[in-house]
């Protein structure tokens, strides 16, 4: 297979350029890296006197409509010895709109600031522990927010554009001002412009537009737990996800003079964001998997395989595009929800992102671009890795759904089905309520399950299931959901903490001032004994089944769509049970339609696309057995989901 242009240029770089920039950063940071291991940063500049300052970058627009361009704030924090030995030293970067409105992390951090302006206290501990080890850290206010000018247009051009102005002006293409309306200029003469950004949910998301715009300087980004595209954060194929679009996370987090500027902007969010879950203008400039072959940065990429916060639509749909496109890449994934992974898997993680910055941003062979490219979570702090991601073994296999020996209870495998099966939407049921009753017939699902497994079986990505239904009303919402039928100790991803239990003692990362602590409450798994757990979930408006824009139903017609289903890594064990489940509304995790639609599933015309390691093939194997399913019973699993999340970001 030829190899794509763009992985031909980080094959390239990795041949051509590691050692010569490498040679080159450890001879600019030699202390940096004196006192430790070959190619590892080590902490011997003082934090306590690091140079604190703020500049205003001017981004190019006038989102306020006030007639001067706008101005972010950027909060810096570095090394004094470089800056007085002259050395240029690399860049790590949080972009946000939480500074100043609700907090950063576990423990809702804010930034603080002295008399002068300066930053006292910066949230999260990167500028604790990474300035020492000779990098600045920026915090930057995104426009709209907190001491900065413009207007939130949640993750438009004037989220992204904001933020790219100031990798812009870290290399020297903008300008910067030392106050928020004065003329005097500032540079960036300290910096060589190797930046890498970083962010949970909002903050990672604009990690991923900035990518997606091709920004020269911008060298790595780590999303946590990002969007990759606007609208499916806010709907699936049609179907809301949440009671609110654009407009309400805009107001969430609006600075008192964006809130008295920005009328227009906000209006623009309701207009063009309608409750149809049409697809408009809108979403088009918020969906970077478009643009994914523009991005020239590496990814670290993390999410929670549970997040029902930032569903992993986002995630897989953005991986695959990168992955299209050659880009470096690296991915943890693990069983909590909306959780960083400082507070699911914290020495680990500060480590690898060490150890990541220093290769990306100090050009240090430390080898870890040639270890596994995917760290998986399989039970709570149980992890395994793997060398790429899906594995190459990875092939999509239609499952097909039959008919079985009760209504709504039928079979699952290879061989295509026939018959129908019924069910009518109840919005009071849960997908955690479908898998429960999975053996027994209930009018409000219809479930397919394999025989038991006689050999383990792997899901390594995304999965689609086509379904076709003939609904009795003129609107209906559909749901599909992969379970595995077998007992299991989780995280408890349905629990307030998302998989974690906040504790009282601290550990500590990186040095710490009077103002500004590295030490942080740990953390322990929350774990849950269940007997089976959903994996992938996915959903759409029936009415989206030609396009991306809604239509009414014709009662008594029969229609054909396709559901995306999240991406996942799971192993169903040796035993256990796949199953497929087809339904109506799923509690708390979308809206019910306006009626209450019966659908009847035409079993030969409905599928699912699933990613087996090992294929069909290896569906076949682990299937061939003759053990007799079990009998009957209620299945326990995790609580019902809670009402889901409005807010990108939102700690526990």
């Amino acid at each position: 297979m030829p190899i794509p242009v763009s992985r031909t240029r980080f094959m390239t770089w990795r041949s051509l350029a590691t050692a010569a920039v490498a040679a080159l950063m450890t001879a600019l940071l030699a202390p940096a890296a004196a006192h430790g291991a070959p190619g590892q940063s080590t902490p011997v500049y003082s934090y306590e006197n690091a140079i604190r300052e703020s500049v205003w970058v001017d981004t190019g627009l006038d989102g306020d409509n006030d007639g001067q361009h706008d101005r972010v704030a950027v909060d810096i924090v570095r090394p004094r010895e470089l800056a007085r030995q002259g050395r240029k030293i690399p860049v790590i970067m949080d972009a946000s709109p939480y500074y100043s409105c609700c907090g950063r992390g576990n423990e809702s951090q804010k930034k603080t600031y002295d008399a002068n302006g300066h930053v006292v206290q910066m949230p999260l501990f990167y500028d604790n522990y990474f300035v020492p080890r000779g990098y600045a850290f920026v915090g930057v206010d995104l426009a709209g927010t907190n001491r900065s000018d413009g207007c939130v247009d949640v993750g438009g051009r004037s989220d992204i554009l904001s933020a790219k102005a100031v990798v812009d002006w870290l290399n020297g293409r903008a300008e910067g001002y030392t106050t928020r309306t004065g003329t005097a200029t500032a540079g960036a003469g300290w910096t060589n412009g190797r930046t890498g950004m970083i962010g949970k949910s909002w903050d990672g998301t604009i990690a991923n537009g900035v990518a997606a715009t091709g920004v020269k300087g911008l060298r790595t980004i780590v999303p946590i737990s990002a969007i990759s595209s606007w609208y499916d954060y806010y709907f699936a194929k049609g179907a809301p996800l949440y009671d609110s679009g654009p407009d309400w996370l805009s107001g969430y987090v609006d600075s008192p003079d964006a809130r008295a500027k920005c009328a227009a902007v906000q209006r623009k969010l309701v207009d063009e964001a309608p409750r149809t879950g049409d697809w408009t203008s809108l979403w088009t400039e918020r969906d970077y998997v478009k643009d994914a072959s523009k991005v020239r940065a590496s990814v670290f990429l993390v999410h929670g395989m549970q997040d029902l916060n930032v569903r992993t639509k986002n995630f897989g749909q953005w991986w695959d595009a990168l992955a299209r496109n050659g880009v470096e890449r690296k991915i943890w994934l693990s069983q909590t929800g909306h959780v960083d992974p400082f507070d699911f898997r914290r020495s680990a993680w500060v480590d690898t992102l060490h150890r990541w910055f220093d290769h990306e941003l100090l050009g240090y062979d430390n080898g870890i671009d040639r270890e596994p490219m995917a760290d998986i979570e399989r039970h709570p702090d149980q992890w395994a890795t793997s060398a790429v991601w899906p594995p190459r073994t990875t092939g999509a296999t239609i499952l097909r759904p039959g008919t079985g020996a009760q209504p709504g209870v039928g079979t699952l495998g290879l061989g295509r089905g026939s018959g129908t099966e019924t069910f009518t939407d109840d919005p009071g049921r849960s997908e955690t309520d479908w898998a429960a009753h999975i053996d027994r017939p209930t009018a409000d699902k219809a479930g397919f399950i394999t025989r038991p497994l006689t050999r383990d079986l792997r899901l390594s990505g995304s999965s689609k299931v086509t379904v076709t239904a003939t609904p009795t009303t003129s609107t209906a919402h559909l749901s599909a959901v992969l379970v595995d039928l077998g007992p299991d100790t989780i995280r408890d991803y349905a629990g307030s903490g998302e998989g974690i239990t906040t504790l009282t003692d601290r550990t500590c990362w990186g040095a710490s001032t009077a103002g500004d602590s590295s030490c942080y409450k740990v953390t322990e798994a929350t774990r849950t004994d269940v007997e089976q757990t959903v994996l992938s979930r996915g959903w759409a408006d029936l009415g989206n089944y030609a396009s991306d824009r809604g239509v009414p139903l014709t009662p008594g017609k029969a229609y054909t769509i396709t559901l995306d289903l999240a991406a996942t890594d799971h192993v169903v064990p040796k035993g256990h049970r796949l199953a497929l489940i087809v339904a109506g509304t799923d509690k708390d995790l979308i809206d019910p339609p306006a009626g209450t639609p019966t659908l009847t599933l035409d079993l030969s015309r409905t599928s699912a696309r699933v990613p087996l390691v090992g294929g069909a093939d290896a569906f076949e194997r682990a299937t061939a057995g003759s053990a007799a399913a079990p009998a009957a019973s209620v299945l326990d699993g995790v609580r019902a989901p809670l009402a889901a999340h409005r807010v990108p970001g939102e700690e526990h």
